[in-house]
């Protein structure tokens, strides 16, 4: 008796990428890439209605990045199966998908088998990496960055860490001048800094964010 297919739904800014590697995927016979979307709107849309065992998912896009869209998805289906596939191999952008709720993280360039054994991992539950980033991944457990727990959100400065921290307190932007002895226009900047690189709409989902990794409490 033959497996069904591996459900997936692609997406992707650039058409000519998205086209390609639907292709590529689906002369796998394993694979039915059963949606393709150009932007994270797009892709929370097609996840809800077409419900793919796993989604494909570029970072940088249009109208919605792949970080939220990941986070959407996940958070309406906390069984989603997201495999990043992406240019992006810099430490703010592996963490974040990763806390966003991606369980794999692929980089373009990766051989058609890669991305088969990448979307097999995912369905099955497991994590995958490239093996660039796997190594960075691994040099923070080595490091201790990750294991000590008393580090979230790696990507953050210090003073950054430490006004999340105060955010999550409940302080507004004048307290955290106050107790942190700066400018208010220097707190207005290290906020907006936060911001971006936790991926935040605004202040109430801040919190609940830094909350999550165990600030503020």
């Amino acid at each position: 008796m033959t497996a069904d297919p591996i459900t997936v739904l692609l997406v992707d800014d650039h058409p000519a990428f998205l086209e390609g590697l639907a292709l590529l995927l689906s002369d796998a016979g394993d694979v039915a890439v059963v949606g393709k979307a150009l932007d994270g709107e797009q892709a929370c849309a097609l996840h809800a209605e077409v419900g793919p065992d796993v989604v494909v998912m570029d970072l940088h896009m249009p109208r919605l990045g792949g970080i939220e869209a990941t986070r959407r998805i996940t958070e309406a289906d906390p069984a989603a199966a997201v495999l990043v596939l992406t240019m992006s191999e810099d430490d703010d952008s592996v963490f974040a998908a990763l806390r966003a709720g991606a369980r794999g993280y692929l980089l373009k360039g990766a051989g058609r088998d890669d991305v088969l054994r990448g979307i097999a991992a995912v369905h099955r539950g497991d994590a995958i990496f490239g093996p660039g980033i796997a190594e960075r991944i691994l040099g923070y457990w080595a490091n201790g960055e990750l294991s000590r727990g008393s580090v979230p959100f790696p990507e953050l400065t210090d003073r950054e860490r430490g006004v999340l921290e105060l955010i999550a307190q409940g302080h507004n932007n004048s307290e955290i001048a106050r107790r942190l002895v700066l400018s208010p226009k220097t707190v207005r900047n290290h906020v907006s800094n936060v911001f971006a690189k936790i991926h935040a709409n605004d202040r109430p989902h801040a919190v609940v964010l830094a909350r999550r990794m165990g600030l503020g409490t």
